[in-house]
């Protein structure tokens, strides 16, 4: 009788590994090349000049508006593109894939964006806490509007008192009427709309954000504030806060010092009135001699330092009671901040603070 060899299974298994391993791995690719979540917000993606597609790639992936920039990489070889990116700033809208990216990188900066804009309009954000000086930038890079004129019109309140919120007060130092007046969102203009028509624009989405908070007239006579001193809060929240948790009780700390009294002493009016955003202040910076310098003169600036979040402008208007006169940042990287009571704890909590960030 003749013995039958039995077949051996081992290539069959090394088969099956090879097709599941194929298939995981065009499982990963597919899911990495997928679009992010797409949102009607759009992420204001800024290319400087001599920046390789390398780098606009990991750029992408950190903004999160591709999943994988090793991928996207791959993609701009194979479709032979990334050399023909246009340096400066680009409105990209997540949930866009490769060949809308691409197609909005090669365009003009401004000239269109990757959520398929129709032809004649534009999309332009402008971010919270931006200043007048910035938002004017952002509309002239994104829209080709003239960041003068638009500078200019800001000094000119009563071509807007139709649509302002309140009449701007005749104060004496004012670096722009309409600081804090032009709401940051995002806004679709169409190419032939003036800077006169975008600055009403933005006036009109102010008056439109402050009627949205419920009670919000009764509020602010609570408050005992004007619509002025509210957006003049609202921005030193904006600009002093990361967390969102934290606006309530940093307008509360803000609203303490007021009524103590006693100095604001907030770096960011400083760093308004030097008109650059400085990482770190000098002693001799906080001698500048500016109405805006809440180190040398008591209450509030004279009018906002920045274009002020909803958030921001509901803490102002809701602040979150406490005995806190002090905060300090932590370097941890969190954004958020150690409150004190007094003087003492304040020095402690900077002590801790410099000791979380080594």
């Amino acid at each position: 009788m003749t013995k039958t060899k039995k077949r051996s299974k081992a290539p069959l298994a090394f088969f099956l590994i090879v097709l599941l391993l194929i298939a995981s791995i065009g499982a990963f690719v597919y899911a990495s090349m997928r679009p992010v979540p797409a949102s009607d917000q759009a992420v204001a993606f800024e290319i400087a000049e001599g920046t390789g597609t390398a780098g606009i790639a990991d750029r992408l992936q950190e903004e999160g508006l591709i999943r994988s920039a090793l991928l996207y990489k791959i993609y701009l070889r194979i479709e032979n593109e990334g050399s023909s990116f246009k340096a400066g700033m680009h409105e990209l809208f997540p949930g866009s894939d490769y060949a809308a990216i691409t197609a909005a990188l090669n365009q003009k900066a401004g000239a269109a964006s990757a959520s398929g804009d129709q032809q004649g309009s534009v999309k332009v954000t402008i971010p919270e806490g931006f200043t007048i000086k910035q938002i004017a930038d952002r509309l002239s890079e994104t829209g080709g509007w003239d960041a003068k004129a638009i500078r200019q019109l800001t000094r000119e309140p009563e071509k807007f008192a139709d649509d302002l919120p309140a009449g701007v007060p005749d104060k004496e130092g004012l670096q722009y009427a309409l600081e804090g007046y032009l709401f940051p969102d995002t806004y679709e203009f169409s190419t032939d709309a003036t800077e006169e028509d975008v600055v009403r624009r933005l006036v009109q989405e102010t008056g439109k954000k402050l009627q949205s908070i419920p009670d919000f007239d009764n509020s602010l006579k609570e408050r005992g504030l004007t619509v002025h001193e509210l957006l003049t809060v609202a921005s030193l929240v904006e600009r002093e806060a990361v967390v969102d948790s934290e606006r309530p009780l940093i307008a509360g700390v803000i609203y303490n010092r007021l009524n103590d009294p006693m100095k604001l002493q907030i770096d960011a009016t400083v760093q308004y009135a030097l008109g650059e955003q400085k990482e770190r202040l000098l002693y001799s910076d906080l001698e500048i001699d500016s109405p805006y310098n809440t180190y040398k003169n008591e209450g509030l600036p004279p009018g906002p330092i920045a274009s002020p979040s909803l958030k921001s402008i509901e803490a102002a208007l809701q602040p979150e009671a406490s005995d806190y006169f002090f905060y300090v940042t932590k370097k941890d990287g969190s954004g958020e901040h150690l409150f004190a009571e007094t003087f003492a704890e304040h020095e402690q909590n900077i002590e801790e603070s410099k000791a979380g960030g080594n």
